[in-house]
């Protein structure tokens, strides 16, 4: 019996720092925490979170384990910049190349689909409340005429994290900026308009976002292959135009 409930609170208590983990990789990746920035106190974190300050120490210790993070004495908890000696190398004149573009998002396409069918029935509130929210705000700034490339950065990201397996988000990193073509090439956007690529862009996150909080494993796959397939369509595109 002893035995029993020792294991129940071990079981307990890894998945009090799996939670903690998971709500400040969702900091992360929604931009709240940049690199650089301090981290929430333990104090903070133990109010605000409603754990032991044994958890919060083994979370922290898992995100120091995986390189996000860094203990400065005294000062507090830091944030570190991407590790780009992780990165996948891409040879600066191979980066713009269209040819380069659809070889990337055939990989993502391996990788994300499973990533979005995972999420759908393994996210965390706080990870469905993230994509949603994420989804408003791109919406938001394609009104406002903004910039969304970071936005859609954030929002494979987080569609990653709520995989929940930490090497999902670990494989999207190692792509770099090249993760996001648009980031290197700019000829869909004038081909085909700005605003109405954006748009589309936003729909299909919505249609990902949609399914994940529904819990539809098969509807988030497929849409999330939609989104990337619909990609990959417009690269071809301007090869043979």
């Amino acid at each position: 019996m002893g035995n029993q409930n020792g294991s129940a609170q071990r079981e307990k208590r890894s998945n009090l720092v799996q939670t903690v983990i998971d709500n400040l990789r969702n900091r992360i990746s929604s931009g709240q925490l940049s690199p650089g920035d301090k981290l929430p106190t333990e104090a903070a974190l133990i109010t605000e979170l409603g754990v032991s300050r044994t958890v919060v120490r083994e979370a922290i210790a898992a995100l120091r384990g995986d390189g996000l993070v860094m203990a400065r004495q005294g000062a507090g908890v830091f944030l570190l910049p991407p590790d780009t000696s992780r990165s996948l190398h891409i040879a600066e004149e191979e980066a713009g190349k269209i040819s380069t573009i659809i070889e990337i998002l055939e990989v993502r396409l391996a990788i994300e689909t499973e990533a979005a069918r995972l999420a759908a029935v393994r996210r965390a509130p706080a990870q469905q409340l993230a994509l949603q929210e994420n989804c408003a705000e791109m919406r938001s700034a394609i009104k406002a005429g903004q910039a969304t490339t970071e936005l859609d950065r954030r929002f494979h990201h987080a569609v990653a994290l709520a995989a929940n397996n930490k090497r999902f988000p670990e494989m999207l990193s190692m792509l770099g900026e090249s993760a996001i073509p648009r980031s290197n090439v700019k000829s869909v956007e004038h081909a085909e308009g700005a605003s109405r690529y954006g748009l589309q862009i936003s729909d299909e996150h919505q249609a990902i976002a949609d399914a994940i909080s529904e819990g539809n494993a098969e509807k988030s796959e497929r849409a999330m292959r939609n989104h990337l397939e619909s990609s990959m369509n417009r690269y071809r595109r301007l090869i043979n135009s």
